[in-house]
């Protein structure tokens, strides 16, 4: 028998021969049919696709068995994030929702409360949010937060050690014979941003290399809007000689830049990077980048979120270690005829991130 619409209840039982309230009893589990009953209604039901509606199973039991994973948009960040969620999930006992609630470009306030709203207690039994902006929940609703934009300080968190990184890779550029160092500075209002900054600065400081304050601009974290802030910086009379990306899509942006203004990289210019998105290593150069272990954190924020549901008593704040991952990108810097020896910076391991901790702030 085939149906045009959404399988029903009804048709199950009819296909089957016996009663909705039968084939009620069947889908939840219910006392009081017989084993071969239960048999032939399963049978049909997997005949026929019957999958019973989310709302309706939310009602009658308060739960739903599906978590969410919510995200602002679908870009190379939380695409990665959603891989290793989905990976996590398995033999959870739960399936896996990827909601997109924001505006498309991702820095609009609010979004996630406007999905909570939506989705919180019919469709799941709780949500990890993605760089969220603001999240207020309901009661006994539980939701984990991966990077959010104010850091470690409302729900349970899953980050990376971005301060740490972010010294990691200028002290590779210092480590180069860098001086002149540019920094595009991420999303406005993003803890993650801020810390990728206070790092760049701390490991100047420490080398003993002033900052030079044309160089460090707000790019964002887009190829559209990094591209303005590469131009600007490579336009300059005294431009730089490389430059540190708040993360790979910029980056990427400043390649795409440099190669349109006839600047070689990584002869002329270094650019390093942040993320180690799939992306970065297809480039042309491949990307030098800090890696933060994506994937991962999209499973450590799962698997955070189903322990807090069952109640179980953990940590609940993550931070993963970040990495070098050394490509083509960048190159020591061949110092003109006359230009003063630069100083001694920290050597740089091509391994984990040495741990760091913030001072001040920026």
């Amino acid at each position: 028998m085939a149906f045009s619409q959404r399988v029903k209840m009804s048709d199950v039982a009819r296909t089957a021969g016996v009663s909705v309230a039968t084939v009620s009893k069947v889908v939840n589990g219910r006392y009081g049919v017989a084993q071969a009953t239960v048999a032939r209604v399963q049978q049909v039901i997997r005949q026929l696709g019957y999958e019973a509606s989310l709302g309706a199973q939310s009602l009658r039991s308060h739960r739903t068995n599906v978590l969410g994973i919510l995200v602002a948009e679908f870009e190379p960040f939380s695409t990665e994030l959603l891989k290793g969620a989905s990976k996590e999930v398995a033999g959870t006992g739960y399936q896996l929702l990827a909601y997109s609630g924001g505006d498309g470009d991702g820095a609009a306030v609010g979004w996630e409360r406007r999905s909570l709203a939506r989705l919180s207690g019919t469709l799941i039994d709780g949500a990890v949010i993605v760089t969220p902006t603001v999240v207020e929940t309901k009661q006994g609703f539980h939701v984990v937060a991966v990077d959010p934009h104010t850091g470690p300080s409302g729900p349970p968190t899953v980050d990376s050690d971005n301060f740490a990184g972010a010294i990691l890779a200028t002290n590779y550029l210092l480590s180069l014979g860098h001086r002149r160092i540019g920094h595009i500075i991420g999303r406005t209002g993003l803890e993650s941003a801020r810390l990728r900054e206070a790092g760049f600065r701390k490991a100047m400081a420490d080398a003993g290399v002033p900052v030079d304050e044309k160089l460090v601009r707000v790019g964002g974290f887009r190829i559209e809007s990094a591209a303005g802030t590469a131009t600007e910086l490579l336009g300059l009379p005294d431009r730089p000689t490389a430059i540190f990306a708040g993360n790979d899509l910029s980056a990427i942006s400043t390649l795409n830049v440099a190669r349109e203004l006839g600047i070689t990289v990584p002869d002329d210019l270094s650019v390093i990077g942040f993320d180690n998105i799939p992306e970065s290593a297809l480039v042309n150069p491949p990307l030098t980048t800090i890696m933060q272990p994506l994937q991962r954190m999209g499973a450590e924020a799962l698997r955070l979120l189903v322990d807090m549901i069952a109640g179980v008593d953990r940590d609940t704040h993550v931070r993963l270690p970040t990495e070098l991952v050394v490509r083509a990108s960048c190159r020591r810097y061949a110092s003109p005829v006359g230009e003063s020896v630069p100083a001694q910076v920290p050597a740089v391991a091509t391994g984990t991130a040495a741990a760091a901790t913030e001072t001040a702030p920026v």
